[in-house]
């Protein structure tokens, strides 16, 4: 009997300088190993995803979504909000949190969570300035799952074989923000004594808790003969010589996509560890087909939709523009057809058509480009055009 194995917390190039692999290698190492599934988290970002949903839509591999965060630790005393611009946080103070998309609303989440982190600090910040808040990330965990991260998790500085009081307390607060069922005791193993001491006490405290396990191999690069290229990135990120890099570099070459096989003998006394993968998989259902764009509501007298609404006002627009001659009659014609294409429900930017330009000038809309004109079709520049269009109504700005 065959068992299946997903990998869920993988590192692309996009994460910049910690992974040494593109998103298409990454999912052509995926098929290689006829894995059905794999999740890129880059760092702080969803840079890759776009190449790496297409990728595994090309070789017919289910693409998961996510991201690792740098958070603020919850016992620092250190508040984002209370500090400048650019002041720099202790290393201690922040710690990696490997985040899964698990629906649109968690996709959501994590895009607001990341734009509030990278609002907050300068464009060119250092790792360690820019992270989110305990409270930022408690308001936006709906449709979340998180791990417990490696190296660089919540975790690691905490537990140890002799003490794990302090892991414990921030294994509590996750569950309590993102709720039982959506945290995972993430266990890796790369053949180091203090990585499996650590992983010990994450096992202990999942126990305590009652966690599911999960087993990844935190990947950072497709195939094994990349690791020199990871060490290159490190030496880049650390601004040392390869030769005079020492203990920077990793001690093997063992972060690469490993088969189901490998990843079963390595973890042959916690079979659900690797169960856990696939059933955490099937429950992740977004991809980045399911992206798409949805009009966004907006408010309507009562006993109005949107519809019915954006459709009076285009009339009430077209007759002040055109008045009652035979324009009036053209822009009829063109408002039916325009709200057809779905003028006020959801549509794509390759829909914005002229005859859609007509129902939505009808109503007061500004055209500041000269790319963009009833008359004018839009084959060339469409995004920028309609990017550049404002709605107003007759009594204030109807925002969409």
């Amino acid at each position: 009997m065959s068992v299946d194995y997903v990998e869920l917390h993988a590192r692309s190039a996009f994460s910049f300088l910690e992974g040494a692999s593109t998103p298409e290698e990454l999912i052509a190492a995926c098929k290689e190993l006829k894995m059905p599934a794999m999740a890129l988290l880059d760092r702080d970002g969803l840079y890759g995803a776009p190449r790496f949903h297409l990728a595994a839509n090309k070789l017919d591999i289910t693409a998961h979504i996510g991201a690792e965060l740098s958070v603020q630790s919850p016992t620092s005393k250190v508040q984002s909000q209370q500090t400048d611009v650019g002041r720099k946080r202790r290393a201690s103070d922040v710690f990696t949190l490997p985040l899964l998309v698990r629906n649109r609303t968690g996709y959501q989440n994590l895009c607001r969570l990341i734009t509030l982190m990278k609002l907050r600090v300068p464009k060119h910040a250092k790792p360690g300035e820019c992270a989110i808040t305990t409270d930022e990330l408690a308001a936006h965990v709906q449709g979340l799952v998180c791990l417990t991260g490696g190296n660089d998790g919540p975790l690691a500085k905490k537990s140890n074989h002799k003490d794990t009081e302090d892991a414990q307390r921030i294994t509590d607060w996750l569950s309590d923000v993102l709720g039982k069922d959506n945290v995972y005791a993430e266990l890796q193993r790369h053949f180091t004594r203090e990585e499996e001491a650590r992983n010990q006490a994450i096992i202990e405290i999942a126990r305590r808790l009652k966690l599911p396990l999960l087993a990844t191999n935190s990947v950072g690069y497709a195939l094994r003969q990349q690791r020199q290229v990871a060490d290159v990135f490190t030496c880049i990120r650390n601004h040392v010589r390869l030769e005079t890099a020492g203990e920077l570099l990793s001690i093997n070459s063992e972060r690469h996509v490993k088969s189901a096989k490998e990843m079963v003998k390595l973890f042959a006394d916690l079979p659900e560890a690797i169960a856990n993968t696939t059933e955490l998989s099937s429950r992740l259902e977004f991809t980045m087909q399911d992206l798409g764009y949805e009009f966004p509501k907006y408010p309507v007298p009562p006993g109005e939709t949107m519809t019915s609404f954006l459709r009076q006002r285009t009339y009430e627009g077209a007759h002040l523009r055109y008045g009652r001659n035979g324009s009036f009659a053209h822009a009829d014609v063109q408002t039916g057809r325009g709200f057809r294409a779905g003028v006020a429900g959801p549509f794509n930017a390759h829909e914005i058509t002229p005859r859609l330009l007509v129902a939505m000038l009808c109503h007061g809309v500004t055209v500041r480009s000269e790319r963009v004109g009833v008359s004018i079709g839009l084959d060339r520049n469409r995004g920028r055009a309609v990017a550049e269009i404002r709605c107003q109504g007759q009594q204030g700005r109807l925002h969409f």
